[in-house]
């Protein structure tokens, strides 16, 4: 006897469902991936506008208008000037180098400083006071609460007195600080993801707390580490305010000039376009590379 199935039509309507949501899925991820990417899009589109250009808001090149290098002419930067001495190429690479400098260090610093206190919390019992564990978590993230203008005055005079203002290094240990408290929770959460049992088991092979720390354990947070990295790089780039107020000539950053772009005349986009474009794009380069390297860091840790 033969036997006829009749499940053809279901599997069909099984493939055409799943294929179907998976269509919208994809619709809904490009849609948030334009929404995300429109306004760097934005940003380099108009620092090759001229001034009727943006106040059209025309938005697409060589269809809506025609790209100038006003934006980048005016950093010296565009192909007839980038080759000559220019005042204003010089005080960027100068704000550059600042940024660059105090960013990278005083995130650093943050990682190292905050994976160290949050492997304390997540594998030690503290007592301070009526505080445990929680709340000294509680209390790093508490800071964040405070806005910056009510430490302006603070750090205003206790910078002054210690002759730090207008520094890199005074910038450096605001900026260490102020990234602390978040990366101390990512890699609490991060240490609390990681079974004790490995760093007994690497204690009862004979190593210390600091070498089951360094082997064992720093290994598989390398990805929550990379993460805060990159979170602090993105904080302590961009701050605008402390930047503005603690520095004057020799320690300025790249958020304190594109301000600047804001004058009696009016708003010189192209110019801010092109001097904003120029600043993120270091972290755009670094954000791509670093993402690689979290998935790589993830997978190899998965392995472990």
């Amino acid at each position: 006897m033969t036997q006829v199935f009749h499940d053809a039509p279901s599997d069909r309507a099984f493939r055409a469902k799943w294929w179907t949501g998976r269509m919208a899925v994809y619709a809904l991820l490009l849609l948030w991936a334009i929404i995300c990417l429109f306004p760097i899009y934005w940003t380099a589109t108009t620092s090759f506008k001229m001034a009727p250009n943006v106040m059209k808001g025309d938005m697409i090149p060589w269809v809506d208008f025609q790209p100038k290098w006003l934006g980048w002419k005016s950093l010296g930067m565009s192909p007839d000037t980038i080759y000559t001495d220019s005042t204003v190429r010089a005080e960027f690479m100068k704000r550059f180098t600042n940024s660059a400098i105090i960013s990278f260090v005083s995130s650093g610093l943050a990682v190292v400083l905050g994976s160290l206190a949050a492997y304390g919390l997540s594998r030690f019992s503290f007592k301070f006071l009526w505080m445990r564990n929680g709340d000294i978590s509680f209390f790093f993230l508490s800071q964040l609460i405070l806005p910056p203008v009510v430490l302006a005055l603070p750090f205003l005079v206790l910078y002054k007195e210690l002759a730090l203002l207008d520094t890199r290094v005074g910038l450096i240990l605001l900026y260490t600080l102020s990234v602390l408290p978040i990366v101390i929770w990512i890699m609490r959460d991060q240490f609390s993801s990681i079974p004790t049992e490995l760093e007994e088991a690497a204690l009862v092979d004979g190593l210390s707390i600091w070498g089951a720390f360094a082997t064992i354990i720093l290994p598989i947070a390398l990805p929550g580490m990379a993460a805060a990295f990159i979170l602090s790089l993105v904080l302590t780039w961009n701050e605008y305010f402390f930047a503005a107020l603690l520095t004057s000539t020799h320690a300025n950053t790249l958020p304190v000039m594109v301000a600047s772009q804001t004058g009696s005349q009016g708003i010189s986009w192209w110019s801010m376009a092109a001097l904003s474009f120029a600043a993120i794009l270091p972290l755009i380069v670094i954000g791509v590379f670093l993402e690689r390297f979290i998935i790589k860091g993830m997978a190899a840790g998965a392995v472990k």
